[in-house]
């Protein structure tokens, strides 16, 4: 039944339901202890007006009877009615009349001078409520019987219950809008998350929980609530990145495989149409096939490359003197292209890794400054250990990069070049090999440029300490 009620409502109606119970049970505890203060009262009264009755004779009845009380006496049975009498209050006004029964059971002997018996009748017409007192004096030879009535006692209560109705009825409102006010203001965090909640599903994943408090329960719910929105925009974010890298992954990988493709398709319709029969046109088919198949290769190689790398398999750690493998690297850059001066400057220093994966990083940097900078520009390469790592720096004096090329550089198959010119593009990995191997060795990469003044290069590794063992 109350689970078709909402919050606010089932507080609410918790908070009302306590507080009527609690009043309710405080007006019965107060009513009927100011009943029963009346009662006794009116005992102790009807027990002076019997002690001041001497004898009960009809005249001693008469002159001692108080007004508003009805006397009588009765043989010792109760049975039967010796003398009655019944003094107005007021003189002129009928003599009331409790309705008192025909037989009166004779009083239980308690410890003392006499046996008594109270109780409470009715009128025979409508004069209220009268209390009874029954008694069998030491030594009077009959019951005596004092009643008198209730009508002030009576409407004493009937106030208090008017006023307990009254001021509960008070209360109850008061606590109800009290309840609803302070109700509505502790939950108004959550239906700001609600209302937070709606926007984000409607995309709007920015948006967030406004005022939230650690002091109380929903305001740090709303803080936990906004540390997991902030991690569920991260991580959708990251996957938008991810998904656009993966695309245009799959486009450019579609787009390099495409081109080597279609020229060895082109060799071969040259070797159906009559190339076979002709030993240039053969030899020049067949080459062209070689360097396509070459070409091909290399890029599947890479993409292979980085695959593993992007599924964290692990790779050959060794400990490797990363200033020999970047003189062996100047080396071959130098028989590659001898025109170029390529002037190195490497401090000692030894790292753990994969000692092929780390010449082939050198390798690519100065690859990337052939096919980028002119035959005559100088390089500089240096090795140095700074706080801790290993810094590899590849230094060009070429064209350099502005600030949107820059920031894209280790991206995959993201090239300067926006003509895709084989010969100044390339493929558009090298970079992005670099980036990633050093990151699988966990290092970084950075890149800093000035158009006009060459751009540098600079790989950071972690230098191996005692405890960098290669595994057995």
């Amino acid at each position: 039944m109350l689970g078709g009620l909402s919050l606010r409502a089932r507080l609410l109606l918790a908070v009302l339901v306590l507080a009527t119970v609690g009043l309710l049970a405080a007006n019965i505890a107060t009513y009927s202890a100011l009943s029963s203060f009346l009662i006794d009262r009116t005992d102790s009264s009807l027990d002076e007006t019997a002690h001041s009755i001497a004898r009960p004779g009809r005249d001693d009845l008469v002159r001692i009877a108080p007004p508003g009380t009805v006397v009588q006496a009765r043989s010792l049975d109760g049975k039967t009615v010796i003398a009655t009498v019944a003094r107005p209050t007021l003189p002129g006004q009928a003599a009331p009349a409790p309705s008192l029964p025909a037989t009166i059971e004779p009083p239980q002997d308690t410890p003392g001078p006499e046996a008594v018996s109270y109780f409470t009748v009715g009128s025979s017409g409508d004069g209220g409520r009268y209390r009874v007192r029954a008694s069998i004096e030491d030594g009077a030879g009959a019951m005596l019987v004092v009643a008198t009535s209730l009508e002030d006692v009576d409407s004493t209560l009937h106030r208090l219950l008017l006023i307990e109705v009254f001021v509960t009825v008070l209360v109850i409102g008061g606590i109800a809008a009290l309840g609803l006010w302070v109700v509505r203001l502790g939950l108004r965090p959550l239906g700001e998350i609600e209302d937070t909640a709606a926007a984000i599903a409607a995309g709007d994943l920015s948006r967030r929980v406004e005022r939230a408090e650690e002091r109380t329960e929903v305001g740090r719910l709303g803080l936990s609530l906004n540390a997991m929105l902030s991690r569920i925009e991260a991580s959708f974010r990251a996957q938008e990145a991810s998904e656009r890298k993966l695309r245009r992954f799959v486009a450019d990988a579609s787009h390099e495989l495409r081109t080597p493709l279609a020229a060895v398709r082109a060799y071969a319709e040259l070797f159906d149409r009559g190339a076979a029969t002709r030993p240039t046109d053969l030899e020049r088919s067949m080459r062209g096939i070689s360097r396509e198949s070459e070409r091909m290769s290399v890029l599947v190689d890479d993409l292979l490359l980085l695959a593993r790398l992007d599924d964290g398999r692990p790779l050959e750690r060794v400990r490797v003197e990363l200033d020999e493998v970047v003189g062996e690297a100047v080396e071959t850059a130098q028989a590659v292209d001898p025109k170029r001066q390529i002037d190195l400057r490497a401090d000692p220093a030894v790292v753990v890794g994969d000692r092929v994966r780390l010449r082939q990083i050198i390798d690519n940097l100065l690859a990337n400054v052939r096919a980028h900078t002119p035959p005559d520009s100088p390089v500089s390469v240096t090795v140095t250990r700074v706080n801790g790592t290993a810094e590899i720096a590849v230094s060009d004096a070429g064209p350099g990069l502005d600030e949107e090329h820059l920031a894209h550089v280790f991206e995959r198959f993201y090239r300067a070049d926006a003509s895709r010119a084989r010969a100044s593009g390339g493929v558009g990995l090298g970079l992005a090999i670099v980036a990633a191997v050093a990151e699988a060795h966990g290092g970084t990469v950075s890149a800093s440029s000035e158009p006009g003044r060459g751009a540098t290069f600079r790989i950071a590794l972690p230098l191996a300490t005692a405890d960098d063992r290669p595994p057995a």
